[in-house]
């Protein structure tokens, strides 16, 4: 597991940022981090890192926020936040009822290439998708979506916010509506963040 710091200046209040699938600071770049240092997570090929999790503790509050695949990682990297946010994922993100399909995680992990990239990049908006300049290559996510097969989530573990569109198309909406029992409550797709201009509109 990789990590970037999105903004790190000596600021009171830290988000904890774990990413979705195949993805980057692309995303979240345009964000606003005011008064919040940020650190992201990323690149799930291995849960290896070499993030000391003792830098968040001199931090005043502690806020979580994950997304599609990360809100199940982040639950293996239990700490003590002062809200913890999951948008648009599950704790049982490949299931056939709680997250994506079995057969069709399969089938993408198959035929994933250049064009695939590109169809899920789509798949991931309502409209026109914005220009993303992701920089993992294409055997590196297919590695990663091969990896996540192999992670369980910490049941136990508790999110405060639950952000949902209303069209995801990667994770169904139905299925995440069937494992948080809430109503979605963002017009979007599977990324929703272009909809907002600062991180403290997501705790």
């Amino acid at each position: 597991m990789k990590y970037k710091w999105l903004n790190k200046k000596d600021n009171k209040e830290v988000i904890i940022f774990f990413n979705g699938w195949g993805m980057d600071e692309s995303v979240v770049n345009h964000l606003d981090p005011a008064l919040y240092d940020i650190v992201m997570f990323y690149d799930y090929n291995s849960l290896d890192t070499d993030f000391d999790f003792n830098e968040l503790i001199d931090y005043q509050k502690r806020y979580l926020v994950a997304w599609s695949m990360g809100v199940m990682v982040a639950t293996l990297f239990e700490q003590n936040y002062d809200s913890a946010t999951a948008i648009n994922g599950t704790l049982f993100p490949i299931d056939d009822e709680n997250g994506i399909p079995k057969r069709i995680y399969d089938l993408t992990i198959r035929g994933f290439n250049e064009k695939g990239a590109k169809r899920f990049i789509s798949s991931m908006f309502l409209n026109e998708p914005p220009s993303l300049e992701i920089s993992r290559t294409i055997e590196n996510q297919k590695s990663e979506l091969e990896a996540l097969k192999n992670y369980k989530s910490n049941t136990d573990f508790n999110y405060t916010r639950v952000i949902l569109s209303s069209d995801d198309k990667i994770i169904p909406t139905k299925n995440q509506v069937n494992f948080w029992k809430v109503e979605p409550n963002i017009v979007s797709g599977h990324c929703p963040f272009f909809q907002f201009k600062s991180w403290g509109e997501l705790l």
